[in-house]
Formats: C-alpha cells, structure tokens, sequence
C-alpha cells in the first residue's frame, strides 16, 4: 500500500493545511480508500468516516438512498458515483464527499461494464466525476488502481481550489 500511502499522506495534509474533512462512499474498492487514509497517523483530523457501497442493501442501509432515487441509473456510472459523493458528504458534514463504484474482476459487471470499469466522483467546494477503464481483470490490482485514481483525484482538487 506504499503507493496509496503516500497519496492519503499528500490528500492528509492537504485536508489538515485547510481545516477541511472528509467522508468516502465506495464500492469495488472494497475499503482500500478509508484504509489508505486511516493509515495516516492523524487521519482524525480529516477523515469523517466512510462505508463500502458494494450493495443495493448497503446503499439503502448504511446511506439511506432509496430504491427510486437511483431508478433508471446504472450503479457502475458517472450519474450514480456523483449521487454517492453527495450524499455521503452531506450525511457526514463533510467538505469533501468521495465515491466509487464499479467492477474490480475478474469478470465484468451486470451492465456490460468489462472488468477494470470504475466512476469515482468528488463532491465539495467543486465536483468532478472521472471513469477509469484499466483493461485489466486482476481483480486486486484493479482495486488498488481504483483506490489510487481516487485519492489523486481528491488530491488534485485539494491542490487547485484556493484555501
């Protein structure tokens, strides 16, 4: 996890430097977001809390978005990625919400997406939304990648949004 490590120490400061806190909602992540962050001593200072998004139960359980908010939207795409960031943001009090869902491997996903297909969507002073393709059905390589475009993303924006 050096890689993701140094990226949650870089996304840490950042968030540390402006006062700022975050929450993550993810998928086929499976928890590597919150775990590159947690792993930062200090990480309270600016991780709020997150939650793995793997199901439609979990969805509904643990960020009570319902059924028919999310009707006619793919999981694994840009418009429902975005909808997990702002809702894990606004749950938590956060000044950043991240999410992302997609397909890790080795197979693709119930919608066409192949193996390797993920949307990572930030919420916050600015929203951005990206879909990462890795042509890879290594399923732990991909979560790690996943995970990886996630935290550079945030941390990207942590850079560029003035304080």
């Amino acid at each position: 996890m050096s890689d993701l490590g140094e990226l949650a120490a870089q996304v840490g400061e950042a968030l540390k430097a402006r006062g700022q806190k975050v929450a993550v909602a993810e998928s086929s992540s499976g928890g590597l977001i919150s775990a590159a962050l947690l792993a930062v001593p200090g990480a309270s200072a600016y991780y709020l809390g997150g939650a793995v998004v793997y199901t439609g139960k979990a969805r509904m359980s643990l960020l009570e978005i319902p059924r028919e908010a999310v009707a006619g939207m793919r999981s694994a795409s840009e418009p429902y990625a975005l909808l997990l960031a702002r809702t894990v943001r606004e749950r938590f009090g956060a000044d950043w919400g991240l999410s992302e869902t997609g397909a890790a491997g080795p197979t693709g996903n119930g919608y066409g997406d192949p193996a390797g297909h993920t949307c990572i969507a930030l919420s916050g002073p600015v929203e951005l939304v990206t879909t990462l393709r890795t042509g890879s059905d290594d399923r732990q390589a991909n979560m790690e990648a996943f995970a990886a475009a996630a935290l550079d993303l945030l941390r990207r924006a942590t850079e560029t949004e003035p304080l």
